[in-house]
């Protein structure tokens, strides 16, 4: 089974921490970078500054309202790029607002997920993501 590189785009502490935890009881192999703000996620992506030697993730779980750049900032960015557009992005984000899901599908969001408040449905919500696109759908080859 393939280690799948994943970015969490995610500037809520406790989420970041529910979704390691998540990731790290998983039986898929996988390794999770997180960031906090838009501009270091498009640092990430486009492999920028801090973040130079950085891999080009697999797969990006982008929260929407983060600081700096907002997740419709980053969406936009990654999927009008000739070299990263490839990437799934999947909104996860507290807002279900009709605005911001329209929004990120008019961008091109691959999927758009409302957070569970519930600290264990968070943990279930992520672990059926990860499981999705490692068991069930395949992501593009980098």
């Amino acid at each position: 089974m393939k280690t799948i590189q994943i970015l969490l785009v995610e500037d809520n502490e406790g989420d970041a921490f529910l979704a390691k935890e998540a990731m790290e009881d998983s039986k898929i192999p996988n390794v999770l970078y997180v960031v906090e703000n838009g501009q270091e996620a498009l640092d990430f992506v486009f492999q920028r500054s801090l973040f130079e030697n950085s891999p080009v993730p697999d797969l990006i779980l982008l929260d929407i309202n983060l600081p700096i750049k907002s997740g419709h900032e980053v969406l936009k960015e990654v999927k009008t790029s000739s070299t990263k557009n490839h990437i799934p992005v999947i909104i996860l984000t507290t807002s279900s607002a009709q605005r911001d899901i329209d929004l990120a599908y008019q961008y091109h969001a691959n999927c758009y997920i409302t957070k569970p408040v519930n600290a264990e449905e968070f943990i279930m919500a992520v672990n059926k993501i990860e499981q999705f696109w490692n068991n069930i759908g395949t992501l593009p080859p980098k």
